[in-house]
C-alpha cells in the first residue's frame, strides 16, 4: 500500500506501524458531505423505490412465501462475490433432498449465510445493530467452513490485508487499521449507528457499509457481513417491514466499480461517488424486487386457480404454498412436512403433475424429485 495514494483523503489517514508497513485508519463518522441536486434527487428516488417495495411487503398474505426465496437468492449472490460457485438451483435441490454426506464447501458457505441472515433478522427484535450482533452473526457465518480457523465470532487479533492472491502487507492494495486502532474505529462506528445523525438515514446506511469494510474487523467474512448489515439497517430503521431488498445482485453485476468506489473513498475521499453508486443500487434493486414479487404473487394465484373446483387430496394447497419456499419437492418430504400418509402425499403430488404445476425431473422409478419449473425460472432469473 502506497501512502502517497491516500495523501488527499478526507476519510482517514495512513500510519506507519512499528513493523514497518503502512495501514489505513478511517476517521470517525460522519464526514462532511455536500448535497448537490443530483444527490438529493437520487435520495428522493431511493426513498420512493423503498416505499413502493415496503408497500408490497405490507400487503403480502403470507410474507414467508417471498422472504424465503429472497434470502436464498441473496445468500448465493453474496457468497459468489467471495468466490463460491454454488448456484440457487444447487441450494434448493439440497434443501429438498438433503445429502447424507458432507456438503460441498461452497454450498456449506451458502447454507451458513442463510443461517447467519435468519439469525440476525430474528436477533434484531431484541438487539440493535452493534458490535455484539456483528460477532454473533459472524460466528454462524464461518463456523465449519472457510474461515473456521479465523476465530468465528471474534474480532481479529492480527493484521489482515486486501490485494491480489499471494501479495504481502507491503504490496497489498489496502491494509485496514492495526488491531489497537481497529478497536477504536469499531467503537466510533457503533457510536455513530446509535447516535442521532444529521445525515439522511440512507446516507448513514451507505457510510456504515463503507466504514465497516474499511475497518475489516475479521480475518474472513467481512464482505458478507457488511452486505448483510445493509438489509438489517433498512429493517431496523423501518424502511422495510419485510427483508425484501438486498444489494448483492447489484454489487455482483458491478463488482469492479463496487470495489473501486469503496477504495476511492479511502484514497481521495470520494464520498459523493460512493453515495451515488450506493443509492443507484437501492433504486435498481428495489424496482427489481417489486417486479419479482409481483411475478411470484401472480404465479401463486395462477396455481391456486388451477386447483379451484378440482377434487384434490388433503394438503395439496399447502404443498403449493411450500413450493414458493422451495420449488423442489419429494413425496416423502411432503408427507413429513404435512404429517400425512405417504399415499396421501403421493396423490397430492400426482394431482399437481396432472395440472402441469409439478414435473418429475429425475426420470427414476423410485426416490423421485418433482419441480415447479415455472416457479424455478422466476426464482433463478435475477441471477442471470
Amino acid at each position: 500500500m502506497k501512502p502517497e495514494d491516500f495523501a488527499k483523503s478526507t476519510a482517514g489517514q495512513c500510519i506507519k506501524t512499528p513493523q514497518g508497513y503502512w495501514a489505513f485508519v478511517p476517521n470517525p463518522l460522519p464526514p462532511q458531505i455536500d448535497y448537490p441536486l443530483s444527490l438529493v434527487n437520487l435520495l428522493s428516488d431511493a426513498d420512493r423505490a423503498l416505499g413502493r417495495l415496503d408497500g408490497v411487503g405490507r400487503i403480502l398474505p403470507n410474507p414467508h412465501l417471498l422472504i424465503a426465496p429472497y434470502i436464498r437468492r441473496e445468500a448465493v449472490l453474496s457468497s459468489r462475490i467471495e468466490g463460491t460457485q454454488a448456484t440457487l438451483d444447487d441450494l434448493l435441490l439440497f434443501e429438498a433432498v438433503p445429502s447424507s454426506g458432507d456438503l460441498e464447501p461452497d454450498l456449506q458457505e451458502v447454507v451458513n449465510y442463510i443461517r447467519a441472515m435468519e439469525y440476525g433478522l430474528k436477533r434484531l427484535e431484541s438487539l440493535p445493530i452493534s458490535c455484539r450482533l456483528v460477532r454473533e452473526i459472524h460466528h454462524r457465518l464461518v463456523e465449519g467452513v472457510r474461515g473456521r480457523h479465523s476465530t468465528p465470532g471474534e474480532f481479529r487479533t492480527s493484521q489482515n490485508w486486501i490485494g491480489p492472491p499471494g501479495c504481502t502487507l507491503n504490496d497489498a492494495t489496502f491494509v485496514p487499521p492495526p488491531v489497537q486502532e481497529m478497536k477504536g474505529a469499531l467503537s466510533n462506528w457503533e457510536k455513530h449507528l446509535h447516535s442521532q445523525p444529521s445525515e439522511p438515514p440512507l446516507v448513514q446506511c451507505a457510510l456504515m457499509h463503507y466504514q465497516f469494510e474499511a475497518i475489516h474487523p475479521f480475518l474472513d467474512g467481512n464482505g458478507r457481513i457488511g452486505r448483510l448489515l445493509i438489509t438489517f439497517f433498512l429493517c431496523e430503521r423501518g424502511f422495510l417491514s419485510q427483508p425484501l431488498l438486498y444489494l448483492s445482485a447489484y454489487f455482483e453485476r458491478n463488482r469492479a466499480e463496487y470495489y473501486d468506489r469503496l477504495l476511492r473513498v479511502s484514497t481521495v475521499g470520494d464520498w459523493r461517488g460512493w453515495l451515488e453508486f450506493f443509492l443507484r443500487g437501492i433504486v435498481a434493486e428495489a424496482k427489481d424486487a417489486v417486479n419479482w414479487s409481483q411475478q411470484l404473487i401472480d404465479l401463486h394465484e395462477n396455481y391456486r386457480r388451477r386447483l379451484i373446483g378440482r377434487r384434490v387430496p388433503k394438503g395439496t394447497y399447502g404443498i403449493v404454498d411450500e413450493l414458493f419456499v422451495n420449488p423442489y419437492v419429494t413425496i416423502s418430504g411432503a408427507s413429513k412436512r404435512w404429517d400425512a400418509s405417504y399415499p396421501t402425499a403421493q396423490s397430492a403430488i400426482e394431482a399437481l403433475v396432472r395440472l402441469n404445476i409439478l414435473h418429475e425431473v429425475t426420470g427414476r422409478r423410485r426416490d423421485r424429485v418433482y419441480c415447479a419449473k415455472e416457479l424455478l425460472n422466476i426464482l433463478s432469473r435475477p441471477e442471470e
